[in-house]
């Protein structure tokens, strides 16, 4: 039997993979409802142990576009809720699915799922990266601005999985990222030597307005994600002065946009005239995870 082919992290990808996946993502928008269904007959499990809108949302419609019949457990509420391996539960998976989206949190539960199941596992979320939401990101920078490489991106606040993820992106795809982090909030060093092992443009600071000056994207996240609640207060001192407000945009060239994977939480790591201003491209951003998935699901599972 052939090994199943994985989605753990943007490494899982080649440079050529990457750009004809985010190709077809283009053609999946723009032809949707009229598409072929390469998933007719298949089942696609998606396993939540995090509270999940945009990804459950996207993958859910997704596979059914796509022809396929996605199911969807909170691990909660299943035999994973009261500790059963998630060995065990892989193996149980392959014998009833064709594939599984796992959003998480450690990252090694990812690693481990995949080293059980004999069908593809995709990276829904982990602590450590957000790889399906870096293929919509991509595919919205690529559309606005005509280009990935060279592109200067500004990530704006904390070191975190999708910092990681940004990293490897600029790896794979040449831009020029630029992340700006409180010292002690700055991306794992392991996952930023990798990037620049793998070719990656970087330059980390803790200077918000250093980043974002001619900046053709600047993005951020929320600083406080889920499971650091008890962090909240910390962090908010911490990261004052790293909003993405009208002054941190002016620094930035005339045409660039902003994201945000969200949810946002506005008046922290965002001002409202600027998510809800005309740079935002958080709306489009958010729709192309439902494309850029169903591009991912074809590769993997058609």
């Amino acid at each position: 039997m052939t090994a199943p082919r994985h989605f753990r992290t943007l490494e899982d990808l080649s440079a050529d993979e990457l750009n004809a996946l985010l190709d077809r993502a283009d053609e999946l928008r723009a032809t949707r409802g009229s598409h072929a269904r390469p998933l007719e007959g298949k089942t696609v499990a998606i396993v939540l142990e995090k509270a999940s809108t945009r990804t459950r949302l996207s993958f859910e419609v997704g596979v059914r576009e796509l022809g396929g019949a996605p199911t969807t457990l909170i691990a909660r509420d299943t035999q994973m809720g009261r500790g059963e391996p998630l060995g065990d539960t892989a193996h149980m998976l392959s014998g009833y699915v064709h594939g599984v989206v796992f959003r998480t949190f450690g990252h090694e539960r990812v690693l481990e799922l995949c080293a059980t199941a004999r069908i593809p596992v995709i990276n829904g979320l982990s602590d450590t990266y957000h790889p399906c939401q870096l293929l919509a990101d991509l595919q919205t920078v690529r559309a606005e601005l005509g280009a990935l490489h060279g592109v200067p991106v500004a990530w704006i606040g904390d070191g975190n999985n999708m910092a990681h993820s940004w990293i490897l992106a600029a790896a794979r795809t040449g831009l020029d990222l630029r992340l700006a982090c409180p010292e002690a909030y700055a991306p794992d060093e392991a996952i930023l030597a990798r990037g620049r092992e793998l070719g990656a443009s970087i330059t980390l600071t803790t200077d918000p307005v250093e980043a974002a000056r001619g900046a053709r994207v600047v993005t951020t996240d929320v600083w406080a994600s889920m499971g650091q609640e008890e962090e909240q207060h910390a962090r908010e001192r911490a990261f004052a002065g790293f909003q993405v407000d009208a002054a941190l945009m002016a620094e930035a060239a005339d045409d660039a946009i902003f994201l945000h994977c969200l949810p946002a939480h506005r008046g922290e790591e965002v001002a409202a005239a600027v998510i809800d201003g005309p740079a935002s491209r958080v709306w489009v951003e958010a729709e192309n995870r439902l494309h850029a998935q169903k591009a991912l699901l074809e590769l993997l599972l058609s």
